[in-house]
């Protein structure tokens, strides 16, 4: 039977990362809320009477005003804040680097806002819809009157917090194309992971300690392909184990994530007995792959965007270095962080699956190896790096992480 928790995990890191879903979620919040509403002011008289005066005397032509004028001024700057996320992202993208949309795309703040004002459209289209009056020959419309003040008092209210919505808004978008808070996130996300990893590398060593499966020295038994092309976002090695401990497989995932393959990549090395066909789809299923590299379950994506943020600021069309320095200035705290928190990255694990790992020397490598060659033509930077590189050493308090940061910067010495 195939496993679906790698694509399972892919499809709500997909929602997560979408701009749609949270919008459309408040919408149908709404359209339960007016339809609860409505409830209330039919059946809950005594509700509406705790109403002040002037909530309830509201007639019909003038509810249907009110909630005319709601609809069409929120779903009117709903749109202008929509063109002005647009505007914002391209700017980041094309002063920043394409692979931030992402990073826009996620922010909580444009999404809420953007769901509170057509959630609050919505609304006060179904509760215009329930007002009913007086025909035009006198009668009336399905012989009864009606008025619904509770809703319509809380689309008054919703309709303030939009107002603060749009306030919030406004502050909001300045805030999110600003390089430094752009930077800021990135780097914390990158630490905050950093540490998560680090956590689990600890905990796998103490499990590991009593059984460790070598990878044999021969080729392997068995290639398997994922038979698709794209970036391996999400990968279940739970499920891997598993099938190795059931099968007694010794199996090797030789693609790191985040990496490119295509339909005949070997992306499964097994060693040990034949794979029976019906495990196939089963293997296969581990993975989830994606058109974009994504920062799940791989941290290096984000150490790539600050480089990416590098090269862009030390390019001769922009010629920002003090960006570039910021950027290392968090490549620095990650680097710290990799080398002292609890043991630091660790290297290959023990268990029956092997991956990639993430090691303190890959991080350098990514980090400040990859955005050496844009910095060292700076001077600004170059000076900067330099001094950041003296800190690092004075501030790994691991002595193998610090033999191994002595001889990166050896390399880089001989680079220059």
């Amino acid at each position: 039977m195939k496993s679906y928790r790698a694509f399972i995990a892919k499809q709500i890191q997909d929602i997560q990362a979408s701009y749609w879903f949270l919008p459309a979620t408040l919408v149908i919040l709404a359209i339960l809320l007016a339809e609860a509403m409505l409830y209330l002011d039919r059946n809950a008289e005594w509700l509406v009477k705790l109403l002040p005066e002037t909530l309830r005397d509201t007639q019909v032509d003038g509810a249907r005003a009110l909630m005319g004028i709601i609809s069409q001024s929120v779903f009117g700057v709903a749109g202008v804040m929509f063109s002005m996320t647009i505007v914002a992202v391209s700017f980041a993208a094309g002063n920043f680097g394409p692979r931030l949309i992402g990073n826009f795309m996620r922010d909580r703040g444009n999404q809420r806002s953007l769901g509170i004002l057509v959630s609050t459209f919505v609304y006060a289209l179904f509760v215009a819809r329930a007002i009913q009056g007086e025909q035009p020959g006198g009668a009336l419309q399905d012989s009864v009157l009606f008025v619904p003040h509770l809703a319509i008092t809380l689309a008054f209210l919703l309709t303030l917090v939009s107002v603060l919505t749009v306030i919030y808004f406004v502050h909001h978008i300045p805030e999110i194309i600003n390089v430094s808070n752009i930077t800021a996130d990135i780097g914390k996300r990158l630490i905050r992971d950093l540490k998560a990893l680090i956590d689990d590398q600890a905990e796998e060593r103490k499990d590991e300690t009593e059984k460790v499966t070598p990878i044999p020295s021969r080729d392997p038994d068995t290639e398997l392909a994922l038979k698709q092309c794209g970036y391996i976002q999400t990968l279940d090695k739970s499920r891997l184990e598993q099938l190795a401990e059931q099968n007694d497989w010794v199996i090797d995932v030789p693609v790191p994530h985040g990496e490119f393959i295509n339909e005949d990549s070997a992306i499964l090395k097994i060693w040990g007995p034949e794979v029976p066909d019906e495990l196939v789809p089963e293997l296969r299923g581990c993975f989830a792959l994606g058109e974009n590299p994504s920062d799940t379950q791989n941290l290096f994506f984000m150490v790539d965007q600050l480089v990416e943020m590098i090269a862009r600021a030390l390019s001769p069309g922009i010629n920002d270095p003090f960006t570039a320095i910021n950027c290392l200035n968090w490549l620095h705290a990650a680097v710290v962080v990799a080398a002292n928190h609890n043991g630091g990255l660790a290297g290959r694990s023990g268990g029956p699956v092997r991956t990639i790992p993430a090691t303190f020397q890959r991080l350098l490598d990514t980090g400040f190896g990859a955005s050496f060659p844009y910095v060292k033509d700076d001077p600004l930077c170059d000076k900067h790096l330099r001094s950041v590189l003296s800190r690092c050493r004075d501030e790994i308090s691991d002595s193998t992480h610090l033999e191994t940061f002595e001889r990166f910067v050896d390399g880089l010495k001989q680079r220059a």
